[in-house]
């Protein structure tokens, strides 16, 4: 299939099958006159790669990650790869909880005004 098929079936822009395939993510066949030309299995791959950008992985890890995925054998030093990014999204997970609260805080103060003095800081809980 043709980049704008792939594109289409996939939910992504030409634009991101060009970058992934300069990330050697995606290796196209190429026509006679260099247009490339995907197999079918190429819609699944693209979704894939989309989720492991989305679970927060670097292009390179992917790179690195994608054929220990087609042999099902991720060895150690890998893993330990995938497990930091683990650590490093568990440990964002949490910060970003924090900033809500502190909105919440916000908002809460901003929705009733003169109910509480104004803080020094957000990070006091709300009265």
């Amino acid at each position: 299939m043709r980049i704008g098929v792939l594109a289409q079936r996939a939910g992504v822009s030409t634009r991101a099958l060009r970058y992934y395939e300069e990330q050697g993510l995606l290796c196209p066949q190429r026509t006679a006159g260099g247009q490339r030309v995907y197999p079918e299995s190429a819609v699944d791959r693209v979704r894939l790669i989309q989720q492991l950008y989305t679970a927060g992985l670097a292009s390179r890890l992917i790179a690195t990650l994608l054929p220990a995925i087609d042999a099902r054998h991720v060895g150690p030093e890998l893993l330990e790869r995938v497990l930091d990014e683990r650590v490093r999204i568990t440990t964002k997970v949490a910060e970003l909880q924090e900033a809500g609260r502190r909105l919440d805080v916000l908002i809460n103060l901003v929705t009733h005004p003169g109910a509480q003095p104004c803080p020094a800081s957000l990070d006091q809980s709300p009265a």
